[in-house]
């Protein structure tokens, strides 16, 4: 039996459907329920009710589902304890904020991989919310985030860079007080949805500072180019490893008040690539030296 077969049925379980199944782990729908039907034949047994359009696991199946992980995370670790040191044949599911896939992100698992070559590793953009959700669900095995408000205790956190904030300024913008330009220039905000948004949403209210907002942006990276075209200005993370579109603005200092953004890796703290995880944050802090 292939260990595929129950990494499927884990994510039929977690996504809820096939289909998102399939999205999930890149395979067709029709490919999800073949090997559905090829689970149930090896067993003898029927998991799913097919009595509606959309089919659901029945009760055996889903007794059926914490065994499975069991035996996809002993297959994942099974050298381990051999070795000393996990022999990464698997793959691993990162989600990452967007301001770090175009540069730290890349680098970082080039050198992961140059040393484990037959890893696969899959990358999922989101917001930190978003991708803290999907870290506790189990369908990423870490996310490299923004620091969340509270950590749940069933979670591990390993931060590995502060950010200051600045102030965002195509080179065509004159000036250098960043007060006088907030309160004169059109202003580019960060959604509120997002970590970056609500400490840049603090720092403004801290300092009763009231912008002209002209755009909402979703992330940093989209946000930058907006400012390079000189459509506005806006506060955000002086990141750690800029892509040449945001190297290339100005960046003004906000004083000594400024929240720094704190980036991290999370995963679960029962996650069984644990071993790798690790692997990934040396790979990060040392991209980052």
């Amino acid at each position: 039996m292939s260990i595929q077969l129950f990494k499927t049925l884990i994510a039929i379980a977690e996504k809820g459907s096939f289909s998102a199944a399939a999205n999930h782990i890149c395979v067709s729908h029709a490919a999800v329920g073949q090997q559905m039907k090829r689970l149930e034949e090896t067993l003898d047994v029927t998991l799913f009710d097919r009595s509606q359009r959309t089919p659901r696991l029945n009760q055996l199946g889903k007794a059926l589902v914490p065994k499975a992980q069991l035996v996809v995370q002993s297959y994942e670790t099974i050298l381990d304890d051999l070795t000393g040191d996990a022999q990464f044949i698997g793959e691993l599911t990162l989600g990452a904020v967007p301001s770090t896939i175009r540069e730290l992100i890349p680098k970082s698992i080039k050198r992961l991989m140059s040393n484990y070559p037959d890893l696969h590793i899959r990358v999922v953009p989101g917001l930190s919310g978003e991708l803290y959700d999907q870290v506790t669900r189990g369908a990423l095995d870490a996310a490299v985030i923004s620091e969340p408000l509270s950590i749940d205790k069933n979670h591990s956190w390993f931060p590995f860079v502060e950010e200051e904030l600045v102030l965002l300024a195509s080179p065509e913008v004159e000036g250098d007080d960043p007060l006088q330009l907030l309160r004169e220039m059109p202003y580019i905000r960060h959604t509120k949805r997002a970590a970056m948004g609500m400490i840049v949403e603090e720092w403004l209210t801290q300092n009763n500072v009231n912008v002209r907002e002209v755009m909402v942006m979703e992330s940093t990276e989209t946000l930058s180019s907006m400012v390079a075209h000189n459509l506005g200005i806006s506060i955000v993370p002086n990141l750690c490893m800029p892509d040449p579109t945001f190297a290339k603005l100005r960046k003004l200092p906000l004083g000594p008040t400024t929240i720094p953004r704190i980036l991290g890796i999370l995963t679960r703290s029962d996650c069984s690539k644990i071993h790798l995880v690790n692997r990934l944050q040396e790979q990060i802090e040392h991209t980052l030296r």
